[in-house]
């Protein structure tokens, strides 16, 4: 098949979303289909084409906001005739688009008008575009109530809607009115983050605490490094900080506030292989973000047998028994965050490696073969009917 996938987050930008259609195009191109992807381009210029491994990438002109240092925007009446021009040249079988914003919107609108099958997935909540949005919190609750209005009537339109989670397909219907949502993990390959035969990862000398994701408000590690001053148990346990983004140097100051500034390192971005030696290393994973629809970083932890300790909030609970391969705490409580740090750091290897393969077999039923069958399915001709219970 020719497989259009449309993505306005891409490599080289940082997140679950971007992260997944990377995955995707791989899977979908090592099976023998060919992939397009239509992305917007990481800098200033016109729309170009490269040829990647993965698919052949079409960055559309866009614009930097003020507001974030890599956040891009398109304007739709100069990327929606180069949307038009692509779709026509491609002649693809389906396009798969990854959300209801600028690019998403426009190759479903021309799709729609070419009678070209239409697969469309969710993987954003409104509360992921605050950061971006330099509006009191009323008007961004308008905002937010509009773009749900708006993915509705988009998505809508799309042969099939799918979204990571249960929990995530549950908000489309509530707030988007989409009545037939299939929840489609983004799928995990546990055994990349699996310890080799023979392999030893140099663990810390101290009690280690791992989060990695984009810097950004909604995320909360804020939360983890106020945490650290109220652990007990492990009062010595050290924050390894894995991303970037807009909150960095607001953290980098929080941690000398408060006193630990030499118990927290702030890595930045990493390569894969460096990402999979800080889940193997740490010896518990920490999710505080309040607006994850699935968090393929906590996957990934899974997968590397480490517990978690995760917010109560949005799908994270999907992803936890606690007590089991680790523990829900309240969002925003700091001394709740401590008192679960300190209990899983207080355990001993055993126990802990005993909560670390309980994650393991969590994540291993997040497959990615699986996942990639199934969109595969969808684009030949499956309906969400067809999964659904």
């Amino acid at each position: 098949m020719k497989i259009v996938i449309a993505a306005d987050t891409y490599p080289p930008d940082v997140n679950g979303a971007a992260v997944f259609c990377y995955r995707l195009a791989t899977a979908m191109t090592e099976r023998g289909h060919e992939v397009h992807i239509l992305a917007t381009r990481p800098e200033k210029g016109p729309t170009i084409t490269e040829k990647r491994p993965e698919a052949t990438v079409h960055r559309l002109r866009s614009h930097s906001v003020p507001t974030h240092e890599y956040f891009r925007i398109c304007f739709p009446w100069e990327i929606n005739p180069e949307i038009k021009k692509l779709i026509d040249q491609i002649q693809p079988d389906v396009v798969h688009a990854q959300c209801h914003y600028m690019i998403g919107q426009g190759v479903l609108a021309v799709a729609g008008k070419r009678g070209i099958r239409t697969v469309a997935t969710n993987h954003f909540m409104p509360e992921n575009l605050d950061p971006f949005l330099p509006f009191p919190q009323w008007f961004k609750r308008i905002i937010a109530t509009n773009s749900w209005r708006d993915m509705g009537k988009i998505m809508g339109k799309a042969n099939v809607v799918t979204t990571p989670t249960p929990l995530a397909a549950r908000a489309m219907r509530d707030y988007a009115r989409l009545e037939k949502v299939l929840p489609l993990s983004n799928g995990i390959d546990s055994s990349n983050y699996e310890l080799a035969d023979g392999e030893i990862i140099e663990r810390n000398t101290y009690p280690t605490i791992l989060f990695a994701g984009r810097l950004a408000v909604e995320k909360n590690v804020n939360e983890i490094i106020e945490a650290l001053t109220l652990m007990k148990t492990v009062p010595d346990a050290h924050l390894e900080v894995v991303g970037d983004g807009e909150q960095r140097t607001f953290l980098a100051k929080l941690a000398k506030e408060k006193g630990v500034e030499s118990r927290v390192r702030l890595l930045g971005h990493v390569d894969d292989a460096e990402l999979r030696n800080a889940y193997l290393r740490a010896d518990v994973f920490c999710q505080p973000g309040t607006a994850e629809l699935q968090s393929l970083v906590t996957l990934e932890a899974l997968s590397a047998s480490r517990p978690v300790v995760l917010a109560n909030a949005m799908a994270l609970p999907h992803l936890v028994d606690n007590g089991v391969n680790g523990y829900l705490f309240e969002p925003g409580n700091r001394e709740d965050l401590a008192n679960k740090l300190d209990v899983i750091l207080a355990m001993g290897q055993d126990d802990r490696a005993a909560m670390g393969e309980a994650g393991h077999a969590k994540a291993a039923k997040h497959s990615h073969v699986k996942t990639m069958d199934t969109f595969e399915a969808l684009y030949r001709g499956a309906t969400a009917e067809d999964y659904l219970p």
